[in-house]
């Protein structure tokens, strides 16, 4: 805790880092009075009655526009449709040579990639406006012709997609930390009071169904002090996993060059166990809302059999469960596979003199990696899915459901944190005296 305070005090310190952190704060105090901001020609308590119809669905999609769904405000829709491009994109990036191509393009393929993911969640968030639009029909202002209300609601609606999209943008390029992340932990930060206030009223019904009312007091109590131990014990467990890492040592070879001996160090290369961070847990839940979507949307008032256990029994059905447990093990390969490049790294290793102590320069580097980043993975599915399913399985047999979510909060939470906090270090490492002259040594070889 002393380091992390430590941390914050000496990033305000440096004028650089604090203007960074500054701007990042700024963009995220316009993020959340956007969520303010009603859209026009909708009623909002009709709309937030409606959403709350919509159960699970409704809270996931509140949580990650920051509150703004329920109160029916221009940005309902948060960074769900550029979180849904991303998925898209991504999965045809494998499909279609071209966009593969371009993806290893360097930056200017990166730049062209993140062009095309910026359209497409435009595009994304027409569709869903208009689809929202549909199924809120009923909340839509009377006092104007339908056709131009509801050509309004959907423009803003998508106008306020295309604003998360640029201020997320603007804190890759100006900020600190992931854009789309950052909004997203804002959006879950402004909800724990939310979630602080349905815990404390769940133990207030607990020790009223006691007759006896000191032993129901002690018993809230406890219940409260015991769930709050839970979860420090769960962020301290996501927060030792996040920071874990398989260190490969290397060994580099002495070159004399002139009358200086070069090399011959020895180093090593950190795989982190959470390699995706949380990703894979949006790309699944992202996912896994298609059936809920379309059955809210175009299915809501039909008693098709399917229709109806998909609205009413999937979403907490041991069906679901297995699904999102198959779908956090998937998307953690296919998130590592798409950014984790072993090749490069061997390449690297081979092109510096180095060599891992027992493995041969060349093919066998790369397979070492691979099946090394490979065994990682299989502990980051299983740790993904112990924080987020294991919470809920025990928030629904113990009654504290509507916390639901507080498994994969806290992934999120922890993960923006400590990815933030370690970009800090990182900064603050580099523009001390001591990281700028080990920065210097690295770049010229000289110790």
């Amino acid at each position: 805790m002393n380091g992390i305070f430590d941390t914050a005090v000496n990033a305000f310190r440096v004028e650089s880092i604090r203007k960074r952190l500054l701007y990042t704060f700024m963009i995220l105090g316009i993020f959340m009075l956007g969520g303010l901001v009603p859209v026009p020609g909708m009623d909002g308590e009709k709309f937030t009655t409606l959403i709350r119809q919509w159960g699970q669905l409704g809270s996931i999609m509140d949580i990650i526009s920051g509150g703004g769904l329920a109160h029916a405000s221009i940005l309902s829709m948060g960074v769900s449709p550029y979180i849904n491009a991303s998925i898209i994109i991504q999965l045809l990036t494998v499909v279609i040579p071209a966009l593969e191509d371009m993806s290893k393009e360097g930056e200017s393929g990166r730049k062209k990639m993140d062009r095309i993911t910026r359209y497409s969640a435009i595009g994304l968030a027409l569709v869903q406006s208009c689809l929202f639009c549909y199924s809120t029909r009923s909340a839509l202002n009377s006092s104007l012709p339908i056709w131009l209300n509801a050509g309004v609601v959907v423009v803003s609606f998508t106008a306020g997609a295309a604003i998360v999209v640029f201020l997320g943008e603007k804190i890759n390029d100006k900020g600190i930390g992931n854009g789309v992340s950052m909004i997203i932990f804002a959006g879950i930060v402004t909800r724990l009071p939310d979630m602080v206030k349905t815990l404390y009223m769940k133990c207030v019904d607990i020790s009223g169904s006691i007759e006896n009312a000191v032993l129901g007091t002690i018993v809230g109590i406890l219940v409260f002090v015991v769930v709050a131990l839970v979860s420090i014990a769960i962020i301290v467990f996501v927060l030792y996993v996040q920071n874990a890492e398989r260190r490969i040592p290397v060994q580099y070879s002495k070159k004399v060059i002139g009358r200086q001996q070069r090399g011959g160090n020895r180093d090593y290369i950190p795989l982190k166990v959470n390699m995706s961070g949380v990703m894979p847990v949006i790309f699944a839940m992202s996912l896994l809302a298609i059936p809920s979507i379309i059955v809210t949307l175009f299915m809501n008032d039909t008693q098709n059999k399917f229709a109806l256990w998909l609205k009413t029994e999937f979403s907490g059905s041991v069906y679901y469960y297995v699904i999102y447990f198959i779908l956090i093990i998937a998307f953690t390969f296919f998130y590592t596979a798409i950014n984790f490049h072993p090749v490069e790294i061997a390449n690297n290793i081979n092109k510096n003199g180095g060599m891992i102590n027992g493995i041969r320069s060349g093919k066998p580097t790369t397979d070492f990696i691979k099946l090394t980043a490979y065994r990682l993975n299989w502990m980051e599915a299983i740790f993904l899915v112990l924080v987020c399913i294991v919470p809920t399985v025990i928030g629904i047999l113990t009654g504290f459901e509507n916390v639901w979510f507080a498994g994969t909060s806290v992934l999120i939470l922890t993960g923006v944190a400590n990815d933030l906090i370690v970009q800090v270090e990182g900064e603050l490492e580099v523009r001390s005296p001591k990281g700028f002259l080990e920065d210097l040594t690295i770049k010229t070889g000289r110790r």
